[in-house]
């Protein structure tokens, strides 16, 4: 089996809510447990909301292309921006016993996903690559 959704979002926080709806349900389609599909929803919104908040620094009027691919044992979720470039080597969560608000992004998408990496080859703006493995 193999599908695709994609979804283009302006980058305006207020549909982020579009995006967790569609994340939580085409994971169900996937085939994923209750808790996965909360991990998902929650690290695909995360991700979302770190290009609305630096690849476009707040600007509400740029778009968000977001794929979600569906392929026998694995979930992918592909997200595209063309902001700022971002740079992978200095993304790190922050340790987890600093308890304050914010910089656990990059845990909930590591929790979420097996695999997360970002496509060197595209020129301008970005483009993330989410894998989950899952049961087929």
């Amino acid at each position: 089996m193999k599908s695709c959704v994609v979804l283009t979002i302006p980058s305006d926080p207020q549909y982020l809510k579009v995006i967790r709806a569609v994340a939580g349900q085409v994971s169900i389609v996937a085939g994923m447990s209750v808790s996965e599909v909360d991990e998902v929803r929650s690290a695909v919104d995360e991700a979302c909301s770190n290009v609305m908040k630096y690849a476009y620094r707040g600007n509400t009027e740029r778009k968000i292309v977001v794929q979600f691919r569906i392929i026998k044992d694995k979930f992918e979720v592909i997200i595209e921006d063309d902001g700022i470039k971002a740079s992978p080597e200095a993304i790190k969560g922050r340790d987890l016993d600093d308890i304050r608000p914010g910089g656990l992004g990059i845990h909930l998408i590591k929790r979420a996903f097996d695999s997360m990496s970002f496509d060197k080859r595209k020129k301008r703006g970005n483009r993330l690559k989410l894998i989950k493995h899952t049961r087929g």
